[in-house]
């Protein structure tokens, strides 16, 4: 029996506690998501920049260590039309970096980004692996995609940035709906408004609203950076909580020394939420090129399109050891996080969640 008050997340995913680890594209991958899985939780593996060979190959090896339920993440994107006007207007406002670090904006090749969106070769994998659950971002993909996962036997669960996106997602079949609130690191699920981050509310407004529109469980992502935060989720009526940057710092994580020393000293007010890095809101530690542009650049190009160029002076400037144009997601929690391992981090979690909801011990 369970000492949680709300079972539904629990049975529905067939997981301990409702903790799950939110997937976390280049950062998480299948060590971090071993290590939550096997503490009782909810693992999430990142496919959204993995080839359908190296998503199989994730899923391989977490399930070489545990028998733990796992979700499976995809984005769902609409790649923006081709603007070469946009992307050449973008290089020169990027142009003054470029000759800062030596680079040549005119002849140096632009990397394309590794970022795909769910289609039939990934539909395919589900079907082969048939992951416990599978989680999408920037809304859901075709109707006929869907059906085929569903029918794989997952349990599908997709973000919503307000109350008309989840209600959208409940519509057409989510099992969960993941209530990301404003304060969350990394991109905004946002996929009907997805420019309109002014409007966008925080994490523990969100939350009950979605929970009185919806008839699906609810877990709220974006704040939540310790058991208080969990806690407060819970007594809002979230069945479960999706957690990123309060795993950041696990030495399972993929990160860079230089993102886990930026994480070490990241202030409460140290983020903001910006196009400026791939041409999609985000939530990131602020840098210089965010700060030099404005966290919202209007003549941005679209996701992932903003990044390629980037991608090109980051290189550099990390070679030289300087972060002014590296991707460090973090939500406005970071400074709760603690640099232990992810099972620690999870099975501590969850005890101190009960003590403080009074369900006994975990």
């Amino acid at each position: 029996m369970s000492a949680w008050d709300d079972n539904r997340i629990l049975d529905l995913f067939g997981i301990d506690m409702p903790i799950v680890l939110a997937p976390m594209a280049g950062a998480g991958g299948a060590p971090l998501a071993i290590a939550v899985a096997q503490a009782g939780g909810l693992g999430s593996l990142p496919c959204a920049m993995l080839s359908v060979d190296d998503a199989h190959a994730a899923v391989a090896l977490f399930r070489e260590s545990t028998a733990r339920p796992v979700t499976l993440n995809f984005f769902c994107h609409t790649r923006t039309i081709d603007d070469t006007r946009a992307t050449s207007a973008w290089r020169a406002q990027l142009h003054h970096y470029f000759d800062e670090l030596g680079l040549d904006a005119d002849n140096t090749p632009q990397p394309v980004p590794p970022i795909r969106a769910f289609d039939v070769q990934y539909c395919e994998l589900i079907e082969e692996v048939r992951p416990a659950v599978v989680s999408f971002h920037f809304g859901l993909p075709d109707a006929s995609l869907t059906a085929r996962v569903h029918a794989a036997g997952a349990k599908i669960i997709a973000s919503a940035t307000t109350v008309t996106e989840a209600r959208w997602l409940a519509a057409r079949g989510c099992d969960a709906i993941i209530a990301q609130g404003a304060e969350a690191g990394g991109h905004r699920g946002s996929f009907l408004a997805p420019s309109a981050v002014a409007q966008q509310v925080g994490t523990f407004a969100l939350v009950p609203q979605i929970v009185d529109a919806v008839d699906v469980p609810v877990i709220a992502a974006g704040g939540v950076g310790d058991a208080r935060g969990i806690a407060a989720a819970l007594a809002l009526g979230a069945s479960g909580v999706q957690m990123g940057t309060a795993y950041l710092s696990c030495p399972e994580s993929t990160l860079s020394p230089s993102y886990r020393q930026a994480l070490k000293t990241v202030r409460d007010d140290a983020t903001a939420l910006t196009n400026v890095l791939t041409g999609r809101p985000a939530r990131a530690i602020v840098n210089r090129v965010v700060a030099e542009l404005g966290a919202i650049a209007e003549h941005a190009p679209g996701f992932p399109d903003a990044a390629a160029a980037l991608a090109v002076l980051r290189s550099k400037a990390e070679s030289l050891g300087s972060s002014d144009f590296s991707s460090f997601w973090a939500g406005q929690a970071a400074p709760l996080a603690h640099a232990l391992p992810a099972g620690e981090v999870t099975r501590r979690l969850a005890a101190e969640a009960l003590r403080r909801i009074g369900c006994g011990a975990a």
